[in-house]
């Protein structure tokens, strides 16, 4: 999300030119240019464009894919690259990328960060699944799960979630 989108301000196609240099950041090393468990905080890096081109990670990226990773996510939508020149960067239109093979490191890099990412997600959704069923708890006398078990004579609090893949994990509420 570009900086101007997420401060609430008037915005243009200059978005999808910042949504480019994020693409184009993870394609290279395998990772998003702005990460935070907090989201107040990853927010402030991305209104701030606080992002770094981190060693071991960056070292066998040229400087061309750098500069044209730095001019699209420019954090003033006016100074952004547009897509025009996007397409007449030299990274792009010339022959200025480095003779290294990264497809190895960026490779691990992203099934690494993606793999936190899904299990990061698989948790949220069931935060959320317990919150909503709290939330129904406090609007009738039993819960979702409570039903069927004391129907089958045990009357217990606890209740199997989905994970949102086909798995189930069992709580206490």
């Amino acid at each position: 999300v570009a900086p101007e989108v997420l401060a609430q301000k008037p915005y243009s196609k200059a978005v999808d030119c910042w949504s480019i240099g994020v693409i184009a950041y993870i394609l290279l090393c395998g990772y998003p240019p702005f990460y935070d468990e907090n989201d107040t905080k990853l927010f402030e890096q991305i209104l701030k464009a606080e992002y770094e081109f981190d060693s071991p990670y960056w070292d066998d990226i040229s400087d061309s894919a750098k500069d044209f990773i730095q001019h699209l996510m420019e954090r003033d939508p006016k100074k952004r690259f547009t897509c025009e020149q996007a397409l007449q960067h030299p990274w792009i239109a010339g022959d200025t990328a480095l003779d290294k093979n990264i497809h190895q490191s960026v490779s691990e890099q992203i099934k690494k960060n993606f793999a936190k990412s899904k299990w990061k997600q698989a948790f949220n959704a069931t935060a959320v699944v317990r919150h909503m069923r709290k939330l129904q708890l406090g609007t009738s006398q039993e819960g979702p799960g409570q039903a069927m078990q004391e129907s089958n004579g045990s009357a217990t609090n606890s209740s199997e979630e989905s994970l949102g893949n086909g798995s189930h994990c069992q709580t206490q509420d």
